[in-house]
């Protein structure tokens, strides 16, 4: 049972590391190309090379606990992957978060003196709080790394040899009480994301209405990029939500009868998200779009031995 979850764990994290990489693959190769890069395209560069990471480190942990069990069960030897993870976990949330921001400010149509403000400077930015994003991932990761997993994976392995029933209970407060503060770290973006979503879909409404009374229809180009944006935000709140229940079933699995098996569960559905938002991405963004029609014609050209 192991075995076969954790192939399609692999299978799961393969399909998310090709869609990430292509994302920045093509990015990377605009920039050099142009000679400069925008706004949009370092957020989902950013994004995507932070879910690279994710989706090893999860992937990583997952082979560790079902081949190296008595390495997994080593606190020490963990720290690193513990601390990737979080941080990886965290850059991909701020990043996505910065994304939803980005699109709320280029495409939505207020009239607040603030919002214009911005507004006419979220290109300059965009740079700027990406960098803050980083900053703040690394000083969250750092204290949660520090207090939560050589308890946790000590209670996850050593439960099935030794009667540690004590001890976890005895760790199940400090335990408890770090996921606690990893979630709340987790509400701020996740809210300043739904926040983007709700505005987005007021000035989608507002220009809707405007557009009915000139008698000019609703098949604009500004209605277009108010449903792609609500899209994209909409798919990562729904993903992230169910990505935060999986890392809630892998973080409190020795609390349950199958402790091994709960982890290897969670890990496999937390790869969802950061694999499937990446082709929603895809799918919605013109330039990364061309460019997989592409790729896909010249493989389906070298499959049936000629020319796209």
């Amino acid at each position: 049972m192991d075995t076969t979850l954790m192939l399609v764990a692999v299978g799961e994290a393969l399909v998310g590391i090709l869609g990430n990489a292509f994302i920045a693959l093509v990015n990377f190769t605009s920039w050099i190309k142009s000679k400069k890069i925008t706004s949009i395209d370092s957020i989902l560069t950013s994004l995507a090379m932070s879910r690279i990471c994710l989706q090893c480190i999860i992937l990583l942990d997952c082979f560790i606990l079902v081949q190296y069990p008595d390495t997994y069960n080593m606190g020490k030897e963990m720290r690193i992957i513990d601390f990737f993870w979080t941080l990886s976990n965290h850059l991909s949330v701020w990043f996505a978060t910065c994304l939803s921001i980005f699109y709320f400010f280029k495409i939505a149509n207020f009239f607040h003196p603030l919002f214009l403000w911005i507004k006419w400077r979220i290109d300059k930015l965009i740079l700027r709080t990406l960098l803050v994003s980083f900053v703040l991932s690394l000083c969250f990761s750092l204290p949660a790394t520090e207090n939560l997993n050589d308890d946790f994976r000590s209670c996850v392995k050593t439960k099935w040899i030794i009667n540690s029933t004590l001890r976890c209970k005895v760790n199940k407060a400090g335990h408890a009480s770090v996921k606690v503060y990893l979630n709340l770290v987790m509400l701020f973006p996740f809210s300043v994301s739904l926040l983007s979503f709700l505005l987005l879909i007021l000035s989608l409404r507002r220009h809707t209405r405007h557009m009915q009374l000139s008698a000019t229809g609703n098949e604009d180009p500004s209605t277009t990029a108010h449903i792609r944006a609500i899209k994209a935000v909409i798919s990562f709140l729904v993903l992230f939500v169910a990505y935060c229940l999986a890392f809630l079933i892998a973080t409190s699995s020795y609390f349950m009868p199958e402790t091994e098996l709960a982890v290897i569960w969670g890990e496999m559905i937390a790869l969802i998200y950061p694999s499937s938002h990446s082709f929603i991405l895809i799918l919605g963004n013109n330039k990364l779009k061309q460019a997989s029609v592409r790729v896909l014609c010249k493989v389906k050209a070298m499959l049936m031995g000629r020319n796209c």
